[in-house]
């Protein structure tokens, strides 16, 4: 008889293999019929989560997802991880150089989605709809806000722009620290928020037996919020 020697492990066939129970929650068919009220909740629970047992690093963190369009005007949709920074009835708000490549995609194209995974939780929140920056004065209450450090990278870096390196990076950023010196930083034009006015929330609880939970949110024309329960 010959002998077959093990396989040895690949990232595929480890991938192939990966199994997680999802037992954490559910989702019950009574959910809130405003899905802002249960965002609140999820988002709570997730902030507890952290002081508790410290397995889910930033409750705060969202994949922000873009359309950028290329010279023949094809769509191809980008995703980054930012910030989650404000959210209420009127939508959900990042902080960016509104002359980055996601400012520039959504002046482009008006839309944008956004995910919130809550891994230890097994949970996430998809939110989907137009995208506009916020007013002025909503961005200048936000970067009052912001510690001094924060503030002057924002003016430092040139974000999405190629640099030769990271000397050169923190070059910039000795140039902006000596300009402002210890006075006030103030806003830069080119920085400010986006906000993304949810059309569509979806939540997702992981079940057992991959036979999750997911109740859909959309909005009606008269600003009201229909419910839905999806199969999995």
């Amino acid at each position: 008889m010959s002998e077959h020697p093990a396989t040895e492990p690949t990232p595929g066939n480890r991938l192939a293999a990966e199994r997680t129970d999802y037992l954490t929650g559910s989702l019950a068919d009574d959910a809130p019929e405003d899905p802002i009220a249960l965002f609140d909740a999820w988002l709570d629970a997730a902030f507890a989560r952290r002081a508790e047992h410290g397995d889910l690093s930033d409750p705060s963190a969202v994949v922000l997802s873009t359309v950028a369009l290329d010279a023949a005007g094809a769509p191809s949709p980008r995703s980054r991880t930012v910030l989650l920074k404000d959210h209420d009835a009127e939508g959900f708000v990042v902080y960016t150089n509104l002359r980055s490549a996601k400012a520039r995609e959504i002046a482009a194209t008006p839309r944008a989605a956004l995910l919130m995974p809550w891994y230890a939780l097994q949970r996430q929140v998809r939110i989907e709809g137009a995208a506009a920056p916020v007013p002025a004065a909503v961005s200048d209450a936000y970067w009052a806000r912001r510690p001094r450090g924060a503030q002057l990278g924002a003016w430092a870096s040139q974000q999405s722009e190629e640099i030769a390196s990271r000397e050169d990076l923190e070059q910039q950023y000795a140039e902006v620290e000596a300009r402002f010196a210890d006075g006030p930083v103030p806003r830069p034009a080119h920085w400010g928020g986006l906000r993304v006015q949810a059309e569509r929330m979806e939540f997702w609880q992981g079940r057992e037996h991959r036979f999750h939970d997911r109740i859909a949110y959309l909005r009606t024309a008269g600003g009201a919020w229909s419910r839905h329960r999806l199969q999995p």
